[in-house]
């Protein structure tokens, strides 16, 4: 058995999106910038999907713009709005998604904003207090970057509540929701954010597409240049066949949310069971043990302490269960998680995430809590 714990990371193409991404890989090729048939074809499914997404979000078409995914939209929103608004304070927090994160020190390091980090509670929530005097010390001249949910330890930001302070203290505000687009249902004629950004692949859509949500009184310069395609703000040919499927993605998860929210809750409730049954001394990092507050796809797993913590995640592997140990953004490195070292998380400690999907079962949890307590070898 093989059992695959990294939607988080990636998710599994949902059959339903293939079967409407293929005749745009096969039949359907035209360049949706001409004006010839086959060209005016491809452009009328391109912006019949911009239409869904808008209106799944409950905002105009004329504020979604695809991109290459969730990482291009982060810096997008950041670089732009620093750019052509003249902002020249940028609140974030440390435990940021790398697309924020190093864009933010990026922006820093060459002048273009100074930098101010929010607190954080023990276990990485925002401290709304801080927030608050950040954004009374530099009013009307900041922008404020959070994360609707961690990927890496499931926290969830009160998002209406920050948006809400930042129309107080005139801020703009830009949350990476790639985490929680088709996931959490989010109505943007409601949420006072002035960017949101979300990645298909999150959500059983296809790599390589994204969208990035810019307000209609924030408008912005483009970031990539040499094309009037996305109405002059991203230059180059579009994914076609990406955006149509990145669209039926957020329609089938619009439409199943509740059913497959009480699946995947399912799963995690079990398995964080089984393994505090399994396994002595056993924790979890951030909020993601919390089932009701925190972001149910992700379980983040505290191990008791071992001088075999680096081979933890290659064991797993070999035996059959993919799993991470922080972001799969960083995989490759050994640097380690930075949201975990900024909790100061105790090294001795392994740490596994685990993320689950509408497609994981409930013997794939008991397949990866058996082999996890085989290589930890300590039982309760």
């Amino acid at each position: 058995m093989r059992a695959y714990f990294d939607n988080a990371a990636t998710t599994p193409v949902d059959e339903a999106v293939f079967e409407e991404m293929k005749p745009y890989l096969l039949n359907k090729y035209g360049n949706p910038s001409s004006i010839h048939s086959h060209g005016r074809e491809v452009r009328s499914a391109l912006e019949r999907s911009r239409k869904k997404v808008a209106d799944i979000l409950n905002t105009s078409p004329s504020e979604i713009f695809f991109t290459s995914g969730g990482t291009e939209a982060d810096n997008t929103a950041l670089k732009c709005t620093i750019a052509c608004k003249g902002i020249e304070h940028l609140i974030t927090s440390k435990i940021e998604h790398h697309a924020v994160l190093h864009t933010a020190e990026e922006l820093e390091k060459t002048g273009k904003v100074k930098l101010h980090f929010v607190e954080l509670e023990n276990d990485g929530q925002v401290k709304y207090d801080h927030l608050e005097e950040l954004l009374k010390a530099h009013r009307g001249n900041v922008m404020v970057s959070l994360m609707h949910a961690n990927n890496e330890i499931g926290n969830v930001t009160d998002i209406d509540r920050v948006g809400e302070m930042c129309e107080e203290y005139d801020a703009i505000f830009h949350s990476d929701t790639v985490q929680t687009v088709g996931h959490f249902r989010h109505d943007l004629q409601q949420l006072k954010a002035h960017f949101i950004v979300g990645s298909a692949h999150k959500l059983h859509g296809p790599k390589g597409v994204g969208f990035l949500h810019v307000r209609h009184d924030k408008k912005i310069t483009p970031f990539i240049h040499g094309g009037a395609q996305e109405r002059n703000m991203r230059g180059g040919t579009e994914n076609v066949s990406g955006i149509i499927g990145l669209a039926k993605a957020l329609e089938i998860s619009y439409q199943h949310q509740l059913d497959h929210r009480q699946h995947i809750e399912g799963l995690k409730s079990r398995m964080i069971h089984k393994l505090r049954e399994q396994i002595e001394d056993i924790h979890f990092n951030g909020t993601s043990g919390d089932i009701q507050n925190s972001l149910y796809t992700v379980l983040n797993v505290c191990l008791p302490p071992s001088e075999d913590n680096d081979m933890l995640l290659f064991n797993l592997d070999i035996n059959g269960v993919s799993a991470s140990g922080g972001s799969a953004c960083s995989s490759g490195s050994n640097i380690g998680s930075h949201v975990l070292a900024e909790l100061k998380r105790d090294h001795s400690r392994g740490a596994v995430r685990f993320s689950f999907s509408k497609y994981t079962t409930n013997e794939e949890v008991d397949f990866a809590v058996e082999k996890l307590a085989e290589i930890v070898g300590v039982g309760v």
